[in-house]
């Protein structure tokens, strides 16, 4: 079950659903920086960036929801990624969008537990990794798992739009 990381952290709708589906994770806990992003996420944790996954909330051309999960040190190319999925055009939420969707605040966003049902797309590289670190539904908070959690819990679809920051 889950492993404790230094600091007990309360549970989120993120983590009750891993332990639920009996997901093996391990809690890591770091001071939260606005606008630190991963890379100050990794900084702290000792982590390298390219395995801590973010969680984007994104919308097509209808404004329907989807979540992207990406490398940390890599952007979206959402041109790219709507030619995938057969969007028109695919964007960014505005972070008060995405908080309603996802029921999580913008730098907390965990694709687990999610209030709304989105379609979930991963960086098909993602799934090369032993193991990623990614929100576990709060700012400052990430989980270590395997990637394949993400295909197997969210039917996460891979795809490839992945451009170096």
């Amino acid at each position: 079950m889950a492993k404790k990381d230094k600091a007990h952290v309360s549970e989120t709708p993120a983590t009750q659903l891993l332990k639920a589906r009996k997901v093996e994770f391990t809690e890591h806990p770091y001071e939260y920086v606005e606008h630190g992003g991963t890379s100050e996420s990794a900084r702290q944790l000792g982590l390298d960036e390219h395995a801590v996954v973010k969680t984007l909330v994104m919308q097509d051309q209808d404004a329907r929801p989807l979540l992207v999960l990406m490398h940390g040190d890599c952007t979206v190319s959402t041109k790219n990624l709507a030619r995938q999925i057969g969007a028109k055009s695919v964007e960014p939420c505005k972070p008060e969008v995405a908080n309603r969707h996802s029921g999580y605040l913008v730098g907390g966003t965990s694709p687990f537990g999610t209030r709304k049902e989105m379609p979930v797309y991963i960086e098909s590289s993602i799934l090369d990794l032993p193991r990623i670190a990614i929100n576990g539904g709060r700012r400052g908070f990430l989980v270590q798992i395997a990637p394949r959690v993400c295909v197997e819990l969210l039917d996460a679809k891979p795809v490839q739009c992945a451009l170096a920051q």
